[in-house]
């Protein structure tokens, strides 16, 4: 059992982010199937089929999407307090990357529903039967009574007439699921490369860079639930020995504020995160917030910074 916690630990060291993704991508091809098979079932009927099937291909798609940004760290740490700061022209267009970011981070579970759900043709096949215009399209050169009949080819399949416009709506899906798998793949391939190019950090320092991110990461939830324990404790003995409590310093509601912002790389001092920031900070030099010193940039590559935070209880 060591021996297999050791590799899991190991794994999730090196390849977290890999296993995230692979860890969404397999929940939600299971989810797919399992709608696809058990809950959905075409109405084949003119009026419904159309709706029926783009609900099952994109309603859960936006779901998956907003649940996706909802769970990522950097959307809370661009939102909270956003209504009560003001916002300069750099910090604005840090949000705007910040946010594009995110898009794409959770736009991959989304992404992922509807390339499987293309894959396996059936919402494809439900919604394009109940359109007027494919009609037109798919009974060209067919007898009059295609269009009447083209509703019910999710459900009767022995006409071989009904088989051959089913054969041919599976193929459009599944060719447009595999265009738009290759479309992901590549737009991922470029847009990493380019935020690779365009990084100030060489590859083994931006490897050490994100051990440190994790390190600190696991540090700081480990002590902040060892010091919250603490002053929960003694609050609740003062309360019921009702006596005055011990002097337990907690970092003020500032110092939280400046660890929580968006990450800024500085190459003129290079500190690993906020936090790291903040303890070397020299108070003759501090500004009001320590993410607008002279010189910061916003730096892609480091977008996992901004992704830390405690709320991965699990990794403990």
């Amino acid at each position: 059992m060591e021996k297999i916690k050791a590799v899991l630990e190991l794994l999730q060291s090196k390849h977290r982010s890999t296993l995230g993704y692979g860890l969404v991508t397999l929940l939600t091809v299971g989810g797919e199937k399992i709608f696809s098979q058990v809950v959905f079932q075409c109405p084949c009927n003119a009026t419904w089929n159309l709706p029926y099937g783009l609900v099952f291909l994109l309603v859960p798609a936006l779901a998956l999407f907003l649940l996706g940004y909802a769970l990522n760290t950097s959307t809370w740490r661009l939102l909270t307090g956003c209504c009560s700061r003001s916002t300069s022209f750099s910090s604005g267009s840090h949000s705007a990357l910040t946010c594009l970011q995110t898009n794409l981070a959770a736009a991959l579970a989304a992404l992922t529903w509807l390339a499987v759900g293309l894959l396996g043709g059936s919402f494809y096949e439900c919604a394009v039967s109940g359109s007027a215009r494919m009609a037109k399209y798919l009974c060209g050169n067919l007898n009059s009574s295609c269009a009447i009949k083209l509703p019910q080819v999710p459900c009767n399949q022995q006409e071989a007439e009904m088989q051959d416009i089913l054969n041919q709506l599976k193929a459009q899906s599944q060719v447009i699921g595999w265009i738009l798998i290759a479309a992901i793949i590549i737009v991922l391939l470029v847009v990493t490369s380019i935020i690779r190019c365009c990084s100030p950090i060489s590859y083994l320092h931006l490897k050490f860079w994100e051990i440190y991110s994790q390190k600190e990461e696991q540090i700081l939830l480990s002590q902040a639930t060892e010091h919250a324990t603490q002053l929960a404790d003694e609050n609740v003995k003062c309360f019921f020995e009702c006596r005055n409590p011990k002097d337990c310093y907690t970092p003020s509601s500032k110092a939280w504020k400046e660890i929580s912002a968006l990450y800024t790389f500085n190459p003129k001092k290079q500190f690993y995160s906020l936090l790291h920031k903040y303890v070397n900070r020299k108070e003759m030099e501090m500004s009001d917030r320590l993410c607008s010193m002279e010189g910061d940039t916003v730096v892609p590559a480091l977008s996992f910074v901004d992704a830390s935070g405690m709320a991965n209880t699990e990794g403990m």
